[in-house]
């Protein structure tokens, strides 16, 4: 059980978190904090913070529980601001997608409180944002990475662990670097895709006529290409020796294609379609067990 949940950022993920552990009664209460005070005005009236608060140190003061839901590039910031103010007993984590500069900022501004700091990544999310796009079964079957550093307390993985549990996320853990390349590959590199290719048609002279008969596959494809520009300018900035490693490979590939489809080379172009279909309809089949 929580006794005070201290969230450091009122949005889609860190609003979902409090209604999970709402709902699954494992908070007592949750106090929100954020530079937008309408959004946090609404996480009130959406029964998603008990208060809120504009301070850092009023926010985590006596709080046994912090959880950090900003983009990445506000964390260093965050982590100074707060480290004075932390309670005794306070355990600390994050929801990052990038683990390895968060962990660099952590060991840096908390000297001995590290032990209690827990790097986290939630693998859910949507291209929506703010407190109103929020919902307590969003962690439900969905897996948490836990990235734990030599320094943190074996208490501190337990108390992490127990609560994104409550919310109904599957936790595994992994080393720092291992997550960053993992999530380089599955994630990083998928989003940076979708932003240059509707970037790209839309500075085109017909991108309008383009658009306008963009059907399923489409948007399917370009979905995430509507999450939050800050979000995964940050991202791309703290993951980016990973990123650009996956970037070349995926140019490779491209590569590849160009000369494939330039020179009607059927038999490859056929080699290269089954060989994805099948890796994705293994990927489709798993997530349905």
């Amino acid at each position: 059980m929580i006794n005070k949940l201290a969230l450091i950022g009122v949005g889609l993920i860190g609003g979902s978190l409090a209604r999970a552990l709402r709902d699954a009664g494992h908070v007592r209460e949750v106090i929100g904090y954020g530079r937008g005070l309408a959004n946090l005005q609404r996480a009130v009236e959406l029964g998603v913070a008990d208060r809120v608060e504009t301070s850092l140190s009023a926010a985590v003061r006596d709080a046994d529980m912090v959880v950090l839901a900003t983009p990445v590039g506000c964390m260093a910031e965050i982590l100074e601001a707060i480290a004075p103010y932390l309670a005794k007993d306070a355990v600390v984590t994050d929801v990052g997608s990038v683990n390895g500069t968060i962990a660099e900022a952590a060991r840096s501004a908390l000297g001995e409180k590290l032990t209690h700091f827990v790097p986290g990544h939630p693998i859910a999310g949507t291209e929506r944002t703010g407190v109103e796009a929020s919902f307590s079964s969003l962690f439900v079957g969905r897996r948490v990475v836990l990235t734990p550093l030599p320094e943190t307390s074996a208490e501190a993985m337990t108390r992490v662990r127990a609560m994104w549990q409550a919310a109904g996320a599957e936790v595994v853990s992994m080393s720092v670097e291992h997550h960053d390349a993992v999530l380089a590959a599955t994630s990083h590199l998928p989003h940076l895709l979708a932003y240059a290719l509707v970037d790209m048609l839309a500075q085109l002279d017909d991108s309008r006529e383009i658009f306008a008969y963009a059907a399923g596959g489409f948007r399917d494809f370009t979905r995430i290409a509507s999450s939050d520009p800050v979000m995964w300018r940050d991202i791309s900035l703290a993951n980016r020796a990973a990123i650009v490693k996956m970037l070349k490979q995926y140019q490779a590939e491209v590569n590849g294609l160009i000369k494939a489809v330039a020179a009607a080379d059927g038999e490859k172009l056929l080699t290269l379609f089954a060989r994805a279909k099948a890796a994705r309809d293994a990927l489709v089949t798993n997530d349905q067990k």
